[in-house]
C-alpha cells in the first residue's frame, strides 16, 4: 500500500510523537507499505523552520535525513499533480495540503491527516 504522510504526520512518525496513534504508526512501519512524503512537505518545513516558527522541530534538511534514514521515499511534484488542484472542491485553502491531496488522487496513495478539513476529500484519506 503507498501512504503519503501529510507534514504533521511525516514530522509524528520521525519524532516519535505520542500524537501519532498507534494504529496508523503500525500502518506506516508495516512492510507492505510504501511510505512517501512529498517535496512539498519539504518545501513548508523550510519555509516554517525558516521563519523560526515553533511548531517546525527540525530543518528542512535533517527532516530529509530522517525520512530517508526512516525508508520513506520522496514525491516529486509533477505538472499533472499541480494540474489536478484545479478540479479540487475548496474544502481547504492551503496550497501545500492541496498538493497533497492531488498526489494522492492522481498517484494514487492513501494521504494520512491529521487535518479534519483534508478528510474532506474522500475515501482515501486517512484522518489521524
Amino acid at each position: 500500500m503507498n501512504l503519503l504522510l501529510d507534514t504533521h504526520v511525516a514530522l509524528w512518525a520521525i519524532t516519535d510523537n505520542p500524537k501519532l496513534p498507534k494504529p496508523v504508526r503500525d500502518m506506516i512501519q508495516s512492510p507492505r507499505a510504501t511510505v512517501w512524503i512529498s517535496t512539498a512537505s519539504v518545501w513548508e518545513i523550510a519555509i516554517k523552520f525558516a521563519l523560526g516558527r515553533g511548531d517546525m522541530p527540525v530543518s528542512s534538511q535533517d527532516a530529509v535525513h530522517y525520512f530517508r534514514e526512516s525508508g520513506y521515499r520522496l514525491l516529486s511534484i509533477e505538472a499533472e499533480h499541480a494540474i489536478a488542484v484545479e478540479n479540487l472542491p475548496n474544502h481547504h485553502q492551503d496550497p501545500f495540503d492541496r498538493i497533497l491531496v492531488a498526489q494522492a488522487l492522481v498517484e494514487p496513495m492513501r494521504l494520512i491527516t491529521h487535518d479534519p478539513q483534508v478528510a474532506r476529500y474522500g475515501e482515501s484519506i486517512i484522518k489521524v
